[in-house]
Parts: structure tokens; sequence; C-alpha cells
């Protein structure tokens, strides 16, 4: 027995080390996420010392087995190591830092509705590069790539690639250069998201089980970039679409969507009021635009107060009113405007119907005339965006798959709208928000703002639920 006490005594010393070592990462751990109390944080930094140990790990070749298979699997049934896989790729350093160059020359050069020719231009150089090919243009600035077996089943992403004319009051490096011109919602980040999407699911090309297209759309922004997609044949073949919107409210990148409606139906409306001009001290002699507009405006309130299913959320705002500007003088007319919301078809278009129906016949009551122009000839008429069940289901599948429970969220429906909508109608589609809060960075306000801004670590994640949404449909056909 004494013989073997050197033994012990040698393989004591060997072990020492690395037990040593283990236990000092265990209490790092463990105090680094009990330290924290706020959820972006522990998120984050949660992926990012992931992400970090598997790099340092991957140049101490201690972790090439593990690599190996996650990127030899042929993920025909998805796995953890798929999900590794993709998110890897997503959060190579050279790919993070070539995802944030992309998003800041396309934030320094902002182009409105159909100007989209400089963005365009650079979306396609880097599809060249990756020898991506693409149709273009679509719907003016747009463009349509593929990337797969170029047979079925086909799955569609979408990004939109407009600005806004906002002046940006953000002071840093890569502020707007375009005077009057600004990204306040967030259009670079989708496109940065989706070209980094394209080179993850080009990298895994060979695993892909059908095609997935990717859809660079101008004009979201009152627009309506995506009727003119579909008209050129964006939607070919294709059988289920995906989106995503940077969103203020949530911490950086956790996902939020929900079922069934998300974004309500938008509308506009713009009503001339005619009587007859007078003074105003003989009112008598004239007949007030200005007193039927008032009566229609008050009226027009209670179509959603008494018309409409207090569960079913409506809005009618009048938002604009413009008689003369004679004080001494009753116009012969008045100019009102507004808009209106719905989370169903059905809703919207009793609105539509109602706000004239109310707008006229006040009108008629004090003697005046009135015509509504509903703008449907500008298309700025947009149907509401809702998920489709299984397509939900799908996203939050994969967000949750991808980075952790926690991370995805239900979220309630909300009354902006999104041209995405015309996708909706067309296929199953789900859309999905995808947060940027961080207050350390300041990205805390809303969308179209000239303050806004967002936190770019968001895009390697974005890139990666993008890339993951579409490949995992493919292999699962949902």
């Amino acid at each position: 027995m004494n013989s073997l006490k050197p033994y012990v005594l040698f393989l004591f010393l060997i072990f020492i080390p690395f037990l040593a070592n283990n236990f000092v990462v265990f209490v790092n751990s463990v105090t680094s996420s009990s330290s924290s109390d706020n959820e972006y944080t522990t998120f984050f930094d949660a992926i990012t010392s992931i992400n970090s140990k598997a790099s340092s790990m991957s140049d101490k070749n201690q972790s090439s087995s593990s690599a190996s298979r996650a990127s030899s699997s042929s993920c025909e049934v998805w796995e953890v190591n798929c999900s590794k896989a993709v998110l890897g790729l997503a959060l190579k350093r050279e790919n993070v830092e070539w995802i944030k160059v992309l998003r800041r020359k396309i934030h320094e050069n902002p182009e409105l509705a159909f100007e989209e020719y400089e963005t365009s231009k650079l979306i396609r150089a880097e599809l060249d590069r990756m020898e991506i090919e693409y149709r273009y243009p679509l719907a003016k600035t747009g463009i349509r790539a593929w990337i797969g077996t170029g047979g079925p089943p086909f799955v569609a992403i979408r990004a939109d690639m407009d600005a806004l004319p906002i002046q940006e009051a953000v002071e840093w490096e890569h502020k707007s250069k375009v005077p009057g011109k600004m990204h306040a919602c967030g259009h670079d980040a989708h496109v940065a998201m989706l070209v980094g999407a394209a080179k993850i699911l080009k990298n895994r090309e060979h695993l892909l089980k059908g095609t997935v297209v990717l859809l660079f759309q101008p004009a979201e922004e009152a627009g309506n970039g995506a009727k003119g997609m579909i008209r050129d044949g964006a939607l070919e073949n294709v059988e289920a679409i995906f989106a995503v919107h940077v969103s203020h409210e949530h911490p950086t990148a956790i996902i939020g969507s929900r079922p069934g409606p998300l974004l309500a139906g938008c509308g506009f409306f713009r009503a001339v009021i005619s009587g007859k001009k007078g003074l105003a001290a003989n009112p008598h002699h004239s007949v007030d635009p200005i007193l039927a507009a008032s009566s229609a405006i008050i009226s027009l309130q209670g179509i959603v107060s008494r018309e409409s299913n207090p569960l079913d959320s409506q809005v009618v705002s009048v938002t604009s009113f413009n008689g003369g500007s004679d004080l001494d003088m009753i116009p012969d007319t008045v100019v009102i405007g507004g808009t209106f919301r719905a989370f169903s078809n059905s809703s919207f278009y009793n609105l539509l119907q109602r706000i004239e129906e109310v707008i006229v016949e006040q009108a008629s009551v004090f003697r005046c005339s009135a015509m509504v122009d509903f703008f449907e000839k500008e298309y700025t008429i947009y149907p509401p965006t809702v998920n489709d069940d299984r397509m939900y289901e799908h996203v939050k599948k994969v967000a949750t798959d991808l980075l952790g429970p926690p991370n995805f969220r239900v979220v309630p429906p909300m009354m902006g709208a999104e041209d995405f909508s015309f996708y909706s109608e067309a296929v199953p589609a789900a859309f999905y928000y995808i947060g940027v809060r961080n207050e350390t960075f300041g990205s805390t306000h809303t969308v179209h703002s000239p303050y806004f801004m967002i936190d770019e670590d968001v895009l390697p994640f974005g890139a990666s639920v993008h890339a993951t949404i579409a490949e995992r449909y493919l292999i699962e056909h949902v």
C-alpha cells in the first residue's frame, strides 16, 4: 500500500490545476449571472460569453471536434448543434464587424421611397460577392434573390430599404450625410440583417432542402412598395413569408410576436366641405362650412364609441382642419382630414364607409356639400397585418430554440401599420419584432423620432434568426 503513495501524489499534483481552473470558471459564471438583475444584460452577456468562450477555445484547438460535428451535421432533423452552428457563424468576429459596417454605410446615405438606388446597388454588390443569384429591378429599386436548390419548397424573408424625410438629431460618427433624410425606422438594420442572413444561408446552402427567397423591398413608408413587389413577381412559387421590425420597446435581441392580428389596417381621408362665402357679421347670407365641419368631426367620434364592438379595437382620428384665413369672413370651403385604423378587414372597410356617410350627411344638415377622398389611387390604404397561426408558431419555436425561452415574448397588437400586410394577404406569413433597446447606448427612442437609434449588437442575432427561420421551414415544411 505504501508503494502506491508516490503515484497517488503524482496524479493529485497533475489534476490540481485542472480542478482549480474549472472551479474558478464556475464561480465566475455564477457570480456574473447572479449579480445582474437586468434582463437585457443577463441575456446578451450570456450569449456574448458563449461566443467569446467558443472563439477562445477554437483558437486553442479545444473545440474543433464539436464544431466539426455541428457544421457537418445534415440537420435533416433540427438539433441543438444546428442552432449553435448558425449562431456561431453570425457571431464570428469578422462577420459582426462586416454587418455593422454595412448597416452604417446604409445609415449614412438614406434614400426615400422608390429612390433607393444606391442602397440597392450596395446590396447587389454584396450578393455578387457571395455569388448569390438575384433579379433586379422589382418595383423600381427592389431585389429578389434566392439561395438553395432552386426548387420547392420556397420560403421568403423580406426587408424594407427606404428612409424617412426627417433630420437626424443624433450626433454620432455615422450620422446621416443627407440633410432632411434619416433611417428613423430601422430599415437600414433590416437590410443589414437580411444580407447577414444571406451570408449564413450561402455558407449552409448544401444543407438547404429547398429555396430561400430574399426580398429587398422599396417604399414601405406610405409607398406600398409591397404591392409593386408582388405585382412584379416577388412571391412567385413562395408558400410562406417572414419579416422583422426593430423595436425600442424590447431589450436587445428579444423576439416578440403574436398569432392573429398584430398590426392594424390603416387608411387616411381628406374631406372638402363646401358652403357659401359671406361676411361674418351677416352669417344668414352665407352657408357656413366651418359649422358643418365641426359637427361632422363630433359625429365621427360616435362611430367607434357607439357603433363598434368595444372588444374590437378601432380608431378614427381627425388630425387636420383648414378653413379661411380672414377673421371677418366665413369661408366657402373647409378641408378636414385624418386617419382610421382597425384589426380586421370587415371593421376597416366598415369604418371607411361610415366616415364618408357621416361627413356627407352632416354637411347636408347645414346646407353644405362634401366630397371625401380616401387616396385609394395613391395606394395609401394598408390592410391589417395578420400572422398565420402556424407561421407564428414557427417563429416562436425558432426564437426559443436559438436564443432561449426567456428571450421570446408574446406581444399585444399595435395600432401601427405595415405594408407587409399585402404579403400576409397573399400567402401564410408571420411578422415579428426584435428588440434594440439599450439605455447604455441611448437606444430608447421610438421609431420616426429624430433621436431614434439602435443597439447594433442586435444585427448578428437578427441575421441568425432570419436564417434559422428559413432553413428550418424548408426542413420541417410547416
